[in-house]
């Protein structure tokens, strides 16, 4: 799988303006505290390694799906995280590279100083793919790095625009990423389990269907099931779920029969009156009243979970079962962890923001194969063994 890559360790960068990709899309609290640093820790060696080869580095990235330019979506918000990470550098923000004041900031950029840029995300241009800012952000580097997994399945102007006019390579942690999956997942042993969570379906139904014929069994939970679940004819009462996914709901079952893959869906839940509620109640999905709210798998459900994780032999998981920032609400999440670290002899491969941040604080993370900084990302290079970030890095 993608072995024509040309990675960072592999040739002789020096002396160069990289513009290096990465992923810094964090969950920040209301008052900018970042909830997990484990995506800002990630790409270090791959900064580390550039800057040791006394590169000027200017670091690219994206932070969650702004519709405009707006303060809490700001990558300002990194520093204070970052600055210390780096202590012999000095960081500085540019506020917008495109205004004549950013401009001048990159041109006198100094030995030492490294520059962050403000969201991709507030430029129209990132997701239009306009060749003009394309080229604008090309041309502040020499040469182009992508380090950054995570958005590879994304074809955002940043992800595969400079690789067109720019000499490019991939970084240290998207080599480990493409290496380390690719050795796992080409022929998973079976039974193969797949585990998929988080709020929504929409992001992660095309790749739940392509599972089907290969995984053994699909566990679902979170916000995916509820939708899933009202679709299917209970009743969620207050719960998040995504009425217009429902026809391809009605396809996900069809595929899941022809291609003999067992989907498993919660048949207990733990409900709340809101995501912050101190207190909960378990209740079978079929006895849901109006104004209840599902907030995380029930006990019956984990324990069915588990088993099935304890008998398989390659694991994939992406997304927490319910709202796991709430420690009421964090069992169905805290089981599905234990039954994979306590089965010793899987193949796991876990990943996705809200995952890494659900399990940033655990201890045996080592019994893991593989931790993952991508979500949808990971999903879509078990299941194609490509991305389109990593073929506009690709030499054939």
């Amino acid at each position: 799988m993608m072995s024509n890559i040309k990675w960072i360790d592999e040739v002789d960068i020096q002396n160069k303006r990289v513009l290096l990709l990465v992923d810094y899309n964090v969950k920040l609290s209301p008052d900018f505290k970042i909830d997990s640093n484990e995506r800002i820790l990630r790409p270090l060696p791959t900064i580390k390694y550039l800057l040791k080869k006394r590169n000027k580095l200017i670091l690219i990235s994206h932070l969650g799906q702004p519709k405009e330019k707006e303060e809490k979506y700001s990558l300002k918000h990194i520093l204070p995280v970052l600055r210390p990470q780096l202590p012999s550098q000095e960081i500085t923000f540019i506020d917008d590279f495109l205004s004549a004041a950013g401009q001048e900031e990159i041109s006198a950029q100094k030995e030492n100083e490294i520059l962050l840029l403000e969201n991709m995300r507030f430029y129209s241009g990132e997701k239009n793919g306009n060749p003009e800012f394309i080229k604008q952000l090309a041309s502040l580097g020499e040469i182009y790095v992508n380090d950054a997994f995570s958005v590879s399945h994304r074809n955002d102007a940043s992800v595969i625009g400079p690789p067109k006019l720019l000499p490019s390579y991939g970084g240290l942690l998207l080599k480990k990423e493409v290496k380390t999956i690719s050795q796992y997942i080409n022929q998973p042993k079976k039974p193969y389990v797949v585990i998929i969570g988080g709020t929504k379906i929409s992001t992660k139904i095309n790749l739940l269907g392509n599972f089907f014929g290969h995984a053994d069994t699909l566990i679902v939970g979170g916000g995916v099931a509820n939708t899933i679940l009202k679709q299917q004819g209970y009743t969620i009462g207050k719960s998040i779920e995504e009425p217009k996914e429902y026809e391809r709901i009605k396809i996900l079952f069809k595929l899941a029969k022809e291609k003999n893959t067992e989907m498993l869906l919660p048949a207990d839940v733990l409900i709340g009156k809101n995501k912050e509620d101190p207190s909960s109640l378990v209740k079978k999905v079929n006895e849901l009243a109006a104004d209840d709210m599902i907030l995380d798998i029930g006990p019956e459900t984990s324990a069915l979970y588990a088993k099935k994780i304890s008998q398989a032999e390659t694991i994939v998981w992406n997304g927490p079962m319910g709202y796991f920032e709430n420690p009421v609400f964090a069992n169905g999440t805290n089981h599905i962890y234990n039954a994979i670290v306590q089965n010793n002899e899987a193949v796991s491969i876990v990943g996705g923001g809200q995952t890494l941040a659900a399990i940033s604080k655990k201890e045996q993370t080592e019994k893991i194969t593989h931790i993952s900084t991508g979500g949808g990302a990971m999903l879509e290079f078990i299941e194609k063994g490509t991305l389109p970030g990593l073929q506009a890095l690709s030499t054939e």
